[in-house]
């Protein structure tokens, strides 16, 4: 990736709607105190975006069955806001969580000004129907939701259902899928959804699988994608610092394959970086680690 850059504008966007405020809300503040901006040289100042989370509500929507959908679809339209302004003006977005309901505006707004993919790489498929999540998280149910499952006040912002298309996304890195049925979610792999699972990377190497990923992405008839990153998809012993824990995962040096490739041989338009909590990670070194990670992908 030599020579390529990114003018990058970092948005922080620390909404745990979706979630639990248990500490996931200080993602972007704990990067970026670790050194996030130095790291992938960026200069213009961090774009801080107003969450709701003080109306945070533990109880779950009785029509619904969501938590907090209203105010979810009120910080999405504020975060898009932002996302347009950033996308717009040609530079890349680096968004910072908060949880993976994050998506929700991060897509819609996209769907707004173009046609643009997904590439989620996640541990989990995220892909429950509100009756069958356990919690009622939309962070359970963020991917089902931007491809046009779910309520409409979620899937439908601006009228734009879906925001993108299954055949327009790809899955990296699912190693839920057991548990995922035990609790009756829909089975990603049903549908054209491409998925390359953890179990994939394993049994293949992560070469051919990326090799796979690109050929795929590259055949798709989209002007951009943007990557999703939930940082649990990283190894339970590398980055235990997560809500929700699985056996197994991606290795850093896996993981920055798979960024670097798609960097360099995929136009993307941005990243959102969620769900790691620093109040398991008490000094920081999942921090730094996450950091570096990210700035040896980026090639800064």
């Amino acid at each position: 990736m030599a020579g390529k850059r990114f003018d990058i504008e970092i948005i922080a966007a620390p909404s745990i709607l979706g979630l639990r405020p248990t500490g996931v809300q200080d993602l972007a503040k704990t990067l970026l105190a670790a050194g996030l901006a130095g790291r992938l040289q960026v200069e213009l100042p961090v774009r801080e975006v107003q969450t709701l989370n003080d109306f945070y509500n533990k109880e779950r929507d009785p029509q619904t069955h969501c938590l907090n959908p209203a105010l979810i679809r009120e910080f999405s339209l504020i975060l898009g806001k932002e996302v347009n302004t950033v996308i717009n003006s040609g530079r890349f977005a680096f968004i910072l969580g908060g949880d993976c309901s994050i998506l929700i505006g991060i897509m819609a707004a996209l769907k707004r000004i173009g046609s643009y993919g997904l590439i989620f790489i996640d541990a989990h498929a995220d892909f429950y129907e509100p009756e069958k999540s356990t919690t009622g998280e939309v962070a359970d149910m963020d991917l089902a939701i931007v491809t046009g499952r779910g309520p409409a006040i979620l899937t439908n912002i601006h009228d734009l259902q879906p925001y993108v298309k299954d055949e327009h996304v790809i899955h990296i890195g699912q190693r839920d899928i057991e548990e995922a049925m035990g609790f009756g979610s829909r089975d990603i792999r049903e549908t054209i959804i491409k998925c390359f699972s953890m179990a994939d990377i394993e049994e293949r190497g992560i070469e051919k699988v990326m090799a796979d990923t690109l050929l795929h992405a590259h055949q798709l008839p989209v002007e951009s994608f943007w990557i999703h990153f939930d940082t649990d998809v990283l190894a339970d012993d590398i980055n235990p610092a997560v809500e929700y824990h699985l056996p197994g995962g991606l290795s850093f040096s896996q993981l920055e394959y798979i960024l670097q490739n798609l960097l360099m041989s995929v136009n993307i338009a941005g990243i959102s970086v969620t769900i790691y909590n620093p109040s398991f990670d008490p000094d920081r070194k999942i921090a730094r680690n996450i950091v570096e990670s990210l700035g040896r992908a980026f090639d800064v």
